[in-house]
C-alpha cells in the first residue's frame, strides 16, 4: 500500500503566487485570491473553497495554492475564496456561510475586469470546503427568512467535491471523522433547526450535477461519507457520480502530481464541457 501524504509533504513545496487578491470585507480572512491564466480570455473559472474543518486556525485559502496554480497552468482561472471559520469572531452561523456566499457572489462584479467567463461556473471544494462548495450550489433551495437566504445567488453549473463532508448531521454523529464533532455545534449555532439551511442533504435535490472524488483510504473523511451522500442525493433526483481513488488518503486530493489530483482535474475539465458526471 502506498504511504499516504502528510500535510508537510504538500506545504513544504515551493509556494506559487496568485495574480491578484481582492477584499470583500474588512476582516483579514475576507479575501479572495485570483489565479488568472495567460492570454486575453475570457477564461473559464472555478470557485474554489478550502477545508480545514471549518476552522481558520487549521487552514486558510493558501492550502489550495498548489492546485490553483495547476489549474491556472491548464487554462482555468481560479477564484480561491477565504472566510471566517467557526473558531473566529464573526464566524460560525451565520458568519461563515455569509462570508462564503459574499465571496462567491463577488465574482459577478469582478468578472469583466479580469476577463472571466461566467457562462458555466464550476465549484470545487476540499474536505470541509467540499461541504461549502455544495452548499453554494444549493443556496437557491434555502427558504426565505433564513439569515443565509439570498434571492439571487451565484449560479453554479457543477460541483466537484474532493473528500467532502456534505452531511453535517452525519459528521456531528461520527467521532471517527478527522474534524471531530464539537466543531459542528460551533458552525451551525444553537437553534431549533440548525441543519435546515446548513447541511446539504436537507436541501436536496439541488438540481446541479455533482462529482465526488474520494480516497478509499482517507482517514480524515471516512469513505462512507461519500457513499452515503451519493445515495441520498441520487435518491432525491440529483445527478451524482462518485470517483474513488484506491490507496489514497486526504492530502493527495489537492497535491499536484498525484493520481488523485490528476483525476480531480480531469473531472473539473469535463464539468466545463457540460458532460454528465
Amino acid at each position: 500500500m502506498t504511504i499516504p501524504l502528510t500535510w508537510p509533504d504538500l506545504t513544504a513545496r515551493p509556494r506559487p503566487r496568485p495574480d491578484a487578491t481582492i477584499a470583500y470585507g474588512p476582516d483579514a480572512m475576507q479575501r479572495i485570491d485570483l489565479w488568472r491564466p495567460a492570454g486575453t480570455g475570457p477564461h473559464r473559472v472555478v470557485v474554489m473553497v478550502h477545508g480545514g474543518c471549518w476552522q481558520t486556525g487549521i487552514a486558510d485559502r493558501r492550502l489550495m495554492d498548489w492546485v490553483a496554480a495547476d489549474l491556472r497552468d491548464h487554462g482555468i482561472a481560479v477564484w480561491n475564496i477565504d472566510y471566517r471559520g467557526a473558531d473566529r469572531d464573526g464566524g460560525g452561523y451565520p458568519g461563515t456561510f455569509r462570508d462564503v456566499a459574499a465571496a462567491a457572489d463577488r465574482l459577478r462584479a469582478e468578472a469583466a475586469a479580469h476577463a472571466l467567463d461566467l457562462t458555466r461556473i464550476v465549484a470545487v471544494g476540499h474536505s470541509a470546503g467540499g461541504h461549502l462548495a455544495l452548499w453554494l450550489a444549493a443556496r437557491h433551495r434555502i427558504a426565505p427568512g433564513s439569515p443565509v437566504h439570498d434571492a439571487q445567488p451565484l449560479e453554479i453549473g457543477h460541483v466537484v467535491s474532493l473528500g467532502g463532508l456534505p452531511d453535517l448531521e452525519a459528521v456531528a454523529a461520527s467521532p471517527d471523522n478527522g474534524c471531530g464533532t464539537a466543531v459542528i455545534a460551533q458552525l451551525v449555532g444553537d437553534r431549533p433547526e440548525p441543519f435546515a439551511d446548513t447541511s446539504v442533504p436537507r436541501l436536496l435535490p439541488i438540481g446541479v450535477a455533482q462529482t465526488l472524488v474520494n480516497g478509499r483510504e482517507d482517514r480524515i473523511v471516512p469513505y462512507r461519507f461519500a457513499t452515503d451522500y451519493r445515495d441520498r442525493a441520487a435518491a432525491a433526483g440529483d445527478r451524482v457520480m462518485l470517483r474513488t481513488v484506491a490507496d489514497t488518503g486526504h492530502v493527495e486530493l489537492i497535491a499536484p502530481g498525484t493520481p488523485a489530483w490528476t483525476l480531480a482535474r480531469d473531472q473539473i475539465v469535463a464539468a466545463f464541457r457540460r458532460e454528465t458526471p
